[in-house]
């Protein structure tokens, strides 16, 4: 029986991910716990209990290769590197996301976007459509949208839903419901703020 995981070290694994894609990108082959430690800023220990909780991963002296716990940690995550990502609002907000796009290369990139107002958007770095052709547009295979509208959010949520959309990153800060099946992962910078803030003033 293999060990139960924990919700802290799943938390873990899209950092070490993250990390060993970069490590990859910079010509790293092997790389041993403690090094990776202080690249991620994570104890050793804690690293080895984390990798020992899915196999036998590395050798003592010699350390971990690179390629296979990306391998492993991609599957283990159901993370596909070419994942296909769609952008719902153009505005300030989903054109500083595309600046940011590849996402370090790690999970894939937003391929397209839509807007209600495409005509006032000005150029961006991925083409560029109606919010109404949303569902003639929808790239192939796409699952994932990241979403940044403040109106007709519930109906824009339903057409995503319809075209096959099974996961939404919400940044904004409407109510909105989602068919079963459907998973929603929001981002409320306000309340991070928030929580930073009542961490500082314990101190």
């Amino acid at each position: 029986m293999s060990p139960k995981i924990s919700k802290a070290t799943m938390q873990r694994y899209p950092v070490y991910l993250k990390a060993l894609r970069k490590l990859k990108s910079l010509g790293v082959d092997r790389i041993m716990s403690k090094e990776l430690a202080n690249y991620i800023d994570i104890q050793p220990t804690t690293i080895r209990r984390d990798f020992s909780l899915i196999g036998h991963l590395g050798k003592q002296g010699y350390g971990y290769s690179v390629d296979e716990l990306i391998e492993i940690f991609s599957n283990k995550l159901g993370i596909n590197f070419d994942e296909k990502i769609i952008l719902v609002g153009a505005g300030n907000l989903g054109k500083a996301l595309l600046k940011y796009n590849n996402w370090d290369n790690v999970i894939g990139e937003i391929v397209c976007a839509f807007d209600k107002k495409p005509e006032c958007v000005g150029e961006i770095s991925v083409p560029l459509y109606d919010i109404k052709d949303l569902k003639e547009k929808m790239p192939e295979g796409c699952r994932i949208a990241i979403v940044c509208i403040s109106s007709d959010v519930q109906n824009t949520i339903d057409s995503l839903a319809e075209s096959g959309i099974i996961s939404i990153v919400d940044l904004t800060h409407e109510h909105f419901v989602v068919p079963k099946g459907v998973h929603v992962r929001c981002v409320d910078i306000v309340s991070t703020i928030i929580e930073l803030v009542f961490e500082t003033n314990k101190f």
